[in-house]
């Protein structure tokens, strides 16, 4: 799968563990507020509301706490106005990373990610400098502790759906698809009653540049100090890490 490595599969259960002490709830429930606002509150009429609430179910959000995020999008309760920011920048080593940022405050922050780029090695650019490198796709992540997905089945109901890639590593499978389908493609994945973690538009590098290991570190440091951001919503990059570097991170 184009832009998928080990990354991809230690970052989704990074934050499995992140929803369990809370700090994940930060980052769904301003999607949710954001997707309803954007959007309105019914979601049978608004897909990314819907793929706000399949993450905030994957990540066991309490009922309520999922209703008051998108009452306060929808207007009908009050709350802060988050607005969708996006940073550019290099990591060590020369590694793109593309940063994805929901907030209510832009000065704190830009400050906050150009200090993140500035402690290990690296330097916030100007827009457009690395959003090349990457390409607007699909992403499905799905998979479940204490469920046995068929890959096989997988793979028919979504290619059916209008798939382009399944991939898997250890209990998770990444489906790809183009941006207009990923919709209609998670659909069609959660009817088949196949648990899905989170389903998002994503960007993924065109092609990857395998890290030298004295610079491996500190770039791990870089995107775990970005992810840790209840500001930050997504962070990409165009890094190939060894497995023995990241090995260390689970």
């Amino acid at each position: 799968m184009s832009g998928h490595n080990k990354w991809s599969t230690i970052k989704h259960k990074k934050a499995a563990a992140d929803a369990k002490r809370g700090k994940m709830f930060t980052k769904i429930i301003k999607e949710l507020t954001v997707a309803a606002r954007m959007g309105g509150s019914d979601s049978d009429a608004n897909p990314r509301l819907r793929s706000a609430m399949l993450s905030a179910k994957a990540a066991n959000m309490p009922k309520d706490t999922m209703t008051r995020a998108i009452k306060k999008g929808a207007g009908e309760l009050g709350g802060a106005d988050y607005v969708e920011v996006s940073y550019e920048g290099y990591g060590p080593g020369g590694i793109a990373v593309l940063v994805e940022t929901l907030t209510d405050n832009k000065n704190r922050t830009v400050g906050d990610v150009r200090h993140s780029f500035s402690k290990y090695n690296g330097n916030l650019g100007q827009d457009g400098s690395v959003a090349w490198m990457f390409e607007r796709q699909g992403s499905i992540v799905v998979g479940d502790d204490e469920i046995t997905v068929d890959e096989d089945s997988l793979f028919e109901v979504a290619a059916e759906a209008g798939a382009d890639d399944l991939s898997s590593e250890d209990d998770l499978f990444f489906v790809t698809c183009e941006p207009g389908s990923l919709y209609e493609v998670r659909d069609a994945i959660d009817k088949a009653g196949f648990p899905i973690r989170e389903a998002a538009l994503v960007y993924n590098p065109k092609n990857t540049i395998d890290v030298d290991p004295k610079n491996a570190q500190t770039l791990l440091k870089l995107l775990n100090m970005l992810e840790d951001n209840d500001d930050v919503q997504n962070v990409y990059h165009n890094a190939e890490f060894d497995e023995a570097t990241l090995a260390e991170m689970e």
